[in-house]
């Protein structure tokens, strides 16, 4: 009887056993560890952020992080040629260090390093050395910004919920038709493109599709068209008229202007008040100068009546401009030459009778100056007829488009308002 009383009991401890050992081997089991996109488990690592140092190389910079200088001269030049360009490092870039380490020593396992906001090269530094290219996912976003001057193009581009970089593309857009060193408060632009984005960070503008500026009294459309005969687009206005024009609106694409046009201005070194027919635009030293259309260099060199480095351009129908205060001239600058529109032709500099570095802009038209703000070139010939159903189809799509979402916009005010009052 004895015997069988304990036959129970030992069935029970033997199904209990194995319980018990199973909850053990879990409790004892680590968590899974993730391993990060760079190829690694960032947890095993300790870590330390730099940044290349002024004039330093990738080996001293791998030297610097704790790698032997013999090994990262292997690295350099067995490894990276096809992955990373080590002569392409830039002062400021960011490298992360990750090392091993016990009670004694740490020892460099990893190096990451940001070639850009996109892509990271990782380097194996331990027992095996190799090297590869990681990208962060972006995504590609359609958007629609519409953006009123209150107080300067590029901040109200960030009040509207907008990348800065926009502007940009929008100045080449408008180069021939809107002077944006010239905006105005009320002036407006509404423009539907794809940008990219990494992290939620806008990365790049990458294509403005359709675009409407408004200001002066006038509105200027820009249609991305593409031609069935031709490889690369280009930007029509409505009814496929020509953006492109006789002459630039700016000959340079920077910050602002410092001094507009008058025929009453006191001379900020001599103080005498003297016509100024020109317009001043305020940027660093070497900022690029561009002829603001096709013509013959007349006058290329110094201007002994305080101009100093000045290049003056004859342009057909009388035209003529001067671009005064270089800091140099492009390579090939001469009189008799002839430039094309857009041509670089010298650099912003301080010259002559000058204050600090700035463009003097000036043009003529049949001898008499003229305000180049106000210049009003005519424009080229507007695209074929063949191509306008196509175009007006494609234009009236996203007329209806931005129609819709300022309505939408419109609502979404009106919502808030009345949110607000009660």
């Amino acid at each position: 009887m004895k015997k069988s009383r304990f036959i129970p009991l030992i069935l029970i401890l033997l199904a209990i056993i194995p319980a018990c050992k199973q909850s053990e081997n879990v409790e004892e089991t680590p968590a899974q560890e993730e391993v990060s996109p760079y190829g690694f488990i960032l947890s095993r690592y300790e870590c330390d952020s730099t940044e290349v140092k002024n004039g330093e190389v990738f080996t001293t910079l791998m030297n610097r992080l704790g790698m032997d200088k013999g090994r990262a001269h292997e690295l350099a030049a067995s490894l990276c040629d096809t992955t990373f360009d080590v002569r392409r490092m830039k002062e400021g870039d960011e490298v992360v260090a990750y090392y091993s380490s016990d009670s004694l020593s740490r020892r460099l396992e990893y190096a990451v390093y940001s070639q850009s906001k996109i892509r990271q090269t990782v380097f194996r530094c331990g027992d095996t050395l190799s090297a590869w290219n990681y990208d962060k996912p972006v995504d590609i976003v359609r958007k629609y910004t519409d953006v009123t001057i209150q107080s300067s193009l590029w901040n109200d581009m960030i009040k509207a919920g907008a990348s800065p970089a926009l502007i940009m593309n929008l100045a080449d857009i408008y180069q021939w038709s809107v002077n944006f060193f010239a905006l105005q408060e009320g002036d407006r632009f509404k423009v539907i493109y794809n940008q990219t984005v990494c992290e939620d960070e806008v990365i790049s503008i990458d294509t403005v599709f359709f675009s409407i500026f408004s200001g002066g009294g006038k509105e200027v459309s820009a249609l991305r068209f593409q031609k069935s005969d031709e490889k690369k687009a280009a930007y029509w206005g409505k009814n496929g008229e020509s953006l492109k024009r006789m002459f630039l609106k700016a000959p340079l694409k920077y910050n602002r202007i410092s001094s507009k046009f008058t025929y009453r201005r006191k001379h900020p070194v001599t103080g005498k008040v003297k016509p100024h027919t020109a317009v001043d635009y305020a940027a660093p030293k070497g900022t690029p100068v561009h002829a603001i259309g096709d013509g013959t260099i007349t006058l290329c060199g110094w201007d002994g009546s305080g101009g100093g480095n000045r290049i003056r351009i004859k342009h057909a129908q009388g035209y003529e401009s001067c671009y005064m205060h270089l800091s140099k001239f492009a390579t090939g600058m001469k009189a008799g030459r002839r430039v094309s529109q857009g041509e670089l032709i010298g650099y912003v500099g301080s010259t002559g009778r000058s204050t600090g570095p700035h463009l003097d802009f000036r043009v003529w038209l049949n001898k008499k100056p003229i305000d180049p703000l106000s210049l009003n070139s005519p424009s080229s010939e507007p695209l074929a007829k063949k191509y306008l159903e196509e175009f007006n189809g494609i234009y009236n799509s996203y007329i209806s488009e931005i129609d819709s979402l300022d309505a939408i916009a419109a609502g979404r005010m009106l919502i808030d308002l009345v949110s607000e009052i009660e």
